[in-house]
């Protein structure tokens, strides 16, 4: 284990959750936008190809190496296909259907915002580990002196 990589984890959980706050923020922007679909920011650990977290920690220990605690990645953003979409009776609308409904996205900005917090919470997290991560480097170069 280097000296710094309690930082380097840090920083990849900080530049994964500021991408999930960039799309967030696409979505509720589109959240009126006709034939636009949600999107969601899907994680995954920095290091080992498919490893996935749903594996208890003791079993993932075993015969995977030096991977857990590498921090994340961005495995892909995708389309939220689960949550249906809303439909809006606007009969004028250009993109209308025969009956007169608009078939606006799958956006809630309650939702949205939920996960903002979330997001935004997660960064505050890891910038707090990384202060903290400074100050015991700090406090191991005082002790060398």
């Amino acid at each position: 284990m280097s000296l710094f990589s309690s930082i380097n984890a840090s920083s990849t959980g900080l530049t994964a959750q500021r991408t999930r706050m960039d799309v967030i923020a696409n979505n509720i922007a589109n959240v009126d936008t006709p034939n636009y679909k949600r999107q969601l920011v899907i994680f995954r650990p920095k290091g080992e190809e498919g490893f996935i977290f749903n594996i208890p920690l003791p079993k993932a220990s075993i015969g995977i190496g030096n991977t857990i605690g590498e921090g994340v990645i961005i495995d892909r953003i995708k389309d939220d296909l689960k949550t249906p979409k809303r439909l809006a009776y606007m009969p004028g609308h250009p993109d209308a259907d025969e009956k007169g409904y608009v078939h606006l996205p799958n956006v809630n900005v309650v939702t949205e915002m939920v996960d903002l917090i979330d997001a935004s919470r997660a960064y505050e997290a890891n910038v707090s580990a990384i202060r903290a991560a400074k100050g015991m480097h700090s406090k191991a170069l005082d002790l060398l002196r």
